[in-house]
């Protein structure tokens, strides 16, 4: 017969074991819901990762597998923006590009808006981030996501990126860094970071099959389809995303940084999802971007 102190570690043990079921249930949910943008009104990119749902959003306003290079049209994919409530997608018969106004409600670093008329050759480009680290650069996949390196080759002939600092670092649990709004102050006390975007979005690209594999470039956005803007992160091991991110990218040279900066840790966020501000700074300086014959 079982005593009072036997019912207790009873009760123990199975309160345990419902908190362990539970937070894993947390951290799969987080994973398989995890959105790297940015963050306007949602616990973003990545929750728990579970709040990165923000992180991989484009714009936080509460809130982004090395792609073969190809020079196939990019087919019109109704599952990556719907004609009727978003941006849409790359016009391959009229060469055109869909970028509208973000109505969520972020800080805009105002550049203007990029020409819808695109050219899906050369097939590949190389952009080049010149930061306080060294060089990252990255083989953007021109031909299966034209309206997104067209916006990127945009706002990097606008001056957009420059003097930004990468605001969130996953760690080892979540292998990425995320980059790309220009009013974030990356040192863990700005609430707002992760919030600042270009004032349009466009549909997400290249979603077929997409996997984010250690030297992926790819574009953050918040839950909805057609969310993406100007924020994107790297990554620097494997994150397990649903295919909901333009893989704009292969990292071609700065994966050691990426390391390093990994390495150094992260200030958690408030989030509580392991994500935070890099301790080790990373600054872009200047981009540029050039095509490949």
């Amino acid at each position: 017969m079982a005593t009072g102190k036997d019912r207790q570690k009873q009760l123990a043990r199975e309160h345990y074991e419902r908190q362990m079921q539970r937070r894993i249930e947390r951290e799969q949910k987080a994973k398989r819901t995890a959105i790297i943008g940015s963050t306007v009104g949602v616990v973003i990119v990545v929750g728990g990762i579970v709040a990165a749902v923000a992180l991989l959003g484009g714009n936080d306003t509460g809130t982004e597998a090395a792609a073969s290079p190809s020079a196939s049209a990019v087919p019109t994919d109704t599952a990556q923006a719907s004609a009727s409530t978003g941006p849409k997608p790359y016009d391959a018969k009229t060469g055109t590009c869909d970028y509208v106004k973000d109505a969520s409600g972020g800080t805009v670093k105002d550049v203007g808006m990029p020409p819808a008329k695109v050219k899906t050759e050369p097939a590949t480009k190389t952009m080049t981030f010149k930061t306080n680290l060294g060089d990252i650069v990255v083989e953007l996949d021109n031909a299966k996501a034209p309206c997104t390196t067209n916006s990127l080759e945009f706002l990097a002939k606008k001056n957009y990126y420059d003097g930004s600092k990468c605001h969130r670092l996953g760690g080892d649990q979540f292998p990425m860094l995320q980059c790309g709004d220009p009013t974030a102050k990356a040192d863990g006390k700005n609430e707002t970071d992760g919030q600042g975007g270009p004032g349009y979005v466009m549909a997400e690209e290249n979603l077929q099959g997409a996997q984010y594999k250690r030297g992926v470039m790819a574009m953050a956005k918040t839950q909805a389809p057609g969310s993406t803007g100007s924020q994107f992160f790297l990554v620097y091991g494997d994150i397990g995303l649903t295919p909901d991110y333009t893989p704009v990218g292969t990292i071609t040279k700065g994966l050691d940084i990426l390391d390093k900066v990994n390495k150094a840790g992260n200030i958690p966020s408030a989030m509580g999802d392991g994500t935070g501000a890099p301790k080790q700074t990373v600054e872009i300086k200047d981009v540029t971007i050039a095509g490949k014959s």
